[in-house]
């Protein structure tokens, strides 16, 4: 029998806190996506490596220039529409069809998080699904309309923009008092794909432990959240979201 890793040990005591626990919630960020094709913002290949967000991602540069930020925001609703889900993903929404799992805030914009099955899914900073125009609230769901009218208007003249929030734009109250609940009520939280540290969704984590929770973190490399962290299990979600399910799956079993 192989050797176990550091690794295989943690998700060992994982999976049993996992197993033991009343409510278990997750928190995902850019990292969880990056195995679908989605490069980090922030990372090489990332949006921020060709696109300035003080230019292109504020609501302001937005309304300044709208034509200027749709270039950005064309390349990113194609890169997110073409992304599928992966098994990072996939283990997540199987956590939650076993009833392990109580929901999901996930920093994306991508969706590939319902792509994958997940029910219970807050999109702290939006989505790409659809565009929506400032002026009226009108929706679109077809969020090529640019390929018609660059930039894409709405039928009352307003410019249309994905359903995405911008750096100067408040989070919807609705979308904090969901994640404030959630994170609350969490006995474990699962911290992955992030560094947890573009506020507030930062504050949700705390949000748990301050509730008597556990923070599990998993990312690539330790990050500013590492000390805070009741766990640390570093590698890539959808190597490491796998193997946890499956364990989990060998202790309901027997």
């Amino acid at each position: 029998m192989p050797k176990k890793t550091g690794n295989d040990l943690k998700l060992e005591t994982l999976a049993s806190w996992i197993t033991k626990s009343k409510s278990t919630c997750a928190m995902t960020g850019a990292g969880a996506s990056v195995e679908s094709g989605i490069p980090d913002f922030r990372g090489k290949g990332g949006l921020w490596s060709r696109y300035d967000p003080e230019e292109y991602a504020t609501i302001f540069s937005f309304q300044d220039d709208p034509a200027k930020v749709w270039k950005m925001l064309a390349e990113l609703i194609e890169t997110v529409e073409g992304a599928k889900p992966n098994p990072g993903h996939i283990a997540l929404a199987e956590l939650e069809s076993m009833g392990m799992l109580s929901g999901i805030i996930t920093q994306n914009v991508d969706s590939l998080h319902q792509k994958a099955g997940s029910k219970k899914v807050i999109e702290f900073h939006g989505h790409c699904r659809s565009l929506k125009c400032d002026e009226c609230n009108k929706r679109y769901t077809d969020t090529h309309l640019y390929k018609k009218q660059f930039p894409p208007k709405c039928s009352c003249g307003g410019v249309l923009r994905p359903e995405v929030i911008m750096f100067d734009e408040q989070i919807h109250g609705s979308v904090l008092l969901e994640s404030k609940e959630l994170s609350s009520s969490s006995e474990l939280m699962l911290v992955i794909g992030t560094s947890a540290q573009v506020m507030p969704a930062a504050l949700n984590p705390y949000l748990t432990k301050a509730s008597g929770g556990k923070i599990v973190e998993i990312n690539t490399e330790e990050t500013p959240l590492t000390c805070d962290a009741d766990m640390t299990i570093i590698g890539k979600s959808g190597e490491i979201m796998p193997k946890l399910l499956s364990i989990i799956k060998n202790r309901v079993e027997l």
